[in-house]
């Protein structure tokens, strides 16, 4: 018969479910919380988990991605949750569990989903995407060296420009296989030592600084003090500029320490004849991993994407790939499709006053009617989007409000809206 971990805080429910498997031969293991969950996953190897959604320490849906993400969703795995509800159930499904019993959960029902679930063939894992894959890239094989080198030498590596998947993509670039793997972004729950120890080896992740909260920072000061101790590194990625998160309350030495070594990704926007490439390498790895359903570009899909103006650069990229995918009605996707979803986020490209006049005026009132057309053209090319205004012209949002206000410059509405 099979072996099977159940992992829940609630000792009846433990004892409870231990008793009934038992009496239909399998062999049982029992963790309270996450802790033991691994312990217990990494000593025996169960044939089947059943898994608590709420626990103190880490809820059931993050040790399930945490196991995913390190390759170690060997087995299936079925949640459990008194506080069930359809959104947990997808959640979990999409993760990786192969289905989910709600408390109180009734003898037949658990019987008739633990037989179910020890038939189920449990998909061999996939390796993450890593920049190996684009080897025909230029663009892209000078930054997996860039990233080599700078990682060589530091336990903590920051990925400036960077988030999401592409962060990710980065990130397991450097990733050793069958070492352990941590995204602090997805943790709810306080980080321990012991989490630390059983990430030794292995790597720290975080997709974007800007989105963690107060918890998710005091997990990463805490990471921060051990790394060396416990022989973890950690990557970090961040969309905006270190400043803004001081700005935004973050402790100023825990953000210099992360912005001690850095690397930059390079901008796409000046590699337009890469984007094909990169476009189809991220279309055929979703669809090996099932995220959108089987999908090719056309040359025309591809040219387009090589043409058009990338403002939010490699997040806006992947994000179009995935999205053309999803959308797209034919297997193959073509350049209509592209236009349809692309052309609605073009900005307002109105073409500025010209600059001619200006040589007429004093300097004084030269240079000030120039700064006015300035940041008239960027408050329209992010759409009133201060933080990206701030970054595009280089001054700090203070600074930036204050230029504005000088300059007769008002938001407005659509500039506070763009801001949330």
């Amino acid at each position: 018969m099979a072996q099977i971990l159940v992992v829940d805080d609630e000792m009846g429910i433990r004892e409870l479910l231990s008793e009934i498997l038992a009496d239909e031969g399998h062999s049982v293991m029992l963790a309270e919380n996450a802790a033991a969950a691994r312990r217990s996953r990494a000593e025996k190897r169960p044939d089947l988990v059943l898994l608590d959604i709420w626990m103190p320490d880490t809820d059931g849906i993050s040790l399930l991605k945490e196991w995913s993400a390190a390759g170690l969703l060997t087995m299936p795995v079925v949640m459990m949750s008194g506080h069930g509800t359809i959104d947990s159930a997808v959640e979990a499904t999409r993760v990786g569990a192969v289905d989910f019993l709600e408390k109180p959960i009734a003898l037949q029902k658990l019987l008739a989903t633990v037989k179910k679930a020890l038939k189920h063939d449990v998909s061999p894992h996939k390796p993450p995407l890593t920049l190996d894959a684009f080897s025909r890239s230029p663009l892209l094989k000078d930054l997996k060296k860039r990233l080599e080198q700078a990682a060589a030498k530091t336990s903590v590596l920051l990925l400036k420009s960077a988030s999401g998947n592409i962060a990710e993509i980065c990130a397991r670039t450097l990733h050793t296989p069958k070492t352990p793997w941590l995204d602090l972004s997805v943790s709810s729950a306080p980080l321990t030592q012991e989490m630390l120890e059983n990430s030794a080896g292995g790597i720290l992740f975080v997709s974007d600084l800007a989105l963690l909260g107060k918890l998710q920072q005091k997990n990463l000061s805490f990471a921060l003090e051990r790394l060396e101790k416990y022989h973890v590194q950690l990557i970090a990625a961040t969309s905006r500029p270190l400043s803004t998160l001081v700005e935004t309350g973050w402790d100023p030495a825990l953000v210099a320490r992360l912005g001690e070594v850095w690397v930059a990704l390079p901008l796409i926007s000046g590699h337009a004849d890469d984007v094909p490439e990169i476009a189809t390498l991220v279309l055929a790895h979703l669809v090996e991993r099932n995220e959108v359903p089987a999908r090719s570009f056309s040359s025309s899909a591809l040219n387009a994407l090589r043409l058009h103006r990338w403002q939010g650069e490699w997040v806006e990229l992947l994000a179009a790939v995935k999205n053309l995918a999803l959308a797209a009605l034919d297997e193959e996707i073509g350049q209509e499709d592209v236009d349809n979803l692309l052309r609605r986020d073009q900005p307002d490209t109105a073409t500025p006053p010209p600059a001619l006049p200006l040589f007429d005026q004093p300097l004084r009132e030269a240079r000030e009617a120039f700064e006015r057309l300035y940041f008239e053209h960027h408050l329209r090319l992010e759409r009133g989007n201060m933080t990206r205004v701030a970054e595009r012209t280089g001054l700090e949002r203070t600074h930036l409000y204050r230029k504005l206000k000088q300059l007769g410059l008002t938001l407005g509405r659509r500039g506070e809206d763009a801001e949330q």
